[in-house]
């Protein structure tokens, strides 16, 4: 497949993580022939989140396949609306909220995460001259939580490069729902401790996705990067 025959992947990280968690995925998609996006998400507030994706997705000529890990997940589903250009929604081991759910709303209705556990709050400063918290992973616990199947020095490595999230951000609700209107795949992550297994179940079903289940931790994009393009690839293919 040549860049000129296939949509542009635009592949969106989470929290805690950045966008080097999709290296292994950017280079199978790239045997493919694909053209791949993978910008860095600011984590600091759903609705400024998802403007900035859209803002990328608005430099991309041509169609595109949006993939959202965790919380990028909540995002996509917010900057792909309106959007025509996004022709499927891939969700790995992410958030799929409804318009006015929230990332730690989903996360507590079933039970399973042990994130709160495993995270510490600080302050950082916000542009009005207030202070605002955002969460990090406790640097010993980050590979049982986050990357527990991830070879352990990878692990450490990505605990300290780590990228904290706003806490505003997870308790931010959707304005909207893109994945009502557009096609969607998930990847459901059987093993993993942020997100339930069952709540990611319960989000696969009721946006109608075509699923698939990988035992792997939270972090699958580095832990097993093979079915996630897999799952990338047949929506893709799905563009015709």
């Amino acid at each position: 497949m040549s860049p000129s025959a296939g949509p542009t992947v635009v592949l969106i990280h989470g929290a805690f993580a950045d966008a080097s968690s999709w290296s292994s995925v950017i280079e199978r998609l790239q045997q493919e022939g694909l053209p791949v996006l993978a910008p860095a998400l600011p984590l600091r507030g759903l609705e400024s989140d998802a403007a900035y994706i859209r803002s990328v997705l608005d430099s991309v000529s041509g169609p595109v396949v949006l993939v959202g890990h965790s919380y990028g997940g909540s995002v996509i589903s917010i900057a792909a609306s309106g959007a025509p250009q996004v022709k499927a929604l891939v969700y790995i081991a992410a958030f799929v909220p409804d318009i006015g759910e929230s990332a730690l709303e989903l996360t507590g209705k079933f039970p399973g995460s042990t994130l709160g556990e495993a995270t510490s709050t600080r302050s950082y400063p916000l542009p009005d001259g207030g202070q605002g918290e955002e969460l990090i992973i406790e640097q010993h616990l980050f590979e049982q939580q986050f990357a527990a199947g991830v070879p352990a020095a990878t692990a450490r490595v990505m605990s300290v490069g780590q990228r904290p999230i706003a806490l505003a951000a997870l308790q931010g609700k959707a304005t909207a729902a893109a994945w009502k209107e557009i096609p969607s795949w998930y990847l459901v992550a059987t093993e993993d401790r942020n997100i339930p297994p069952a709540a990611e179940e319960w989000m696969a079903e009721r946006a109608g996705a075509h699923t698939v289940s990988v035992v792997a931790p939270h972090a699958v994009s580095v832990s097993d990067p093979a079915p996630v393009t897999d799952l990338i690839l047949r929506a893709v293919r799905s563009t015709g």
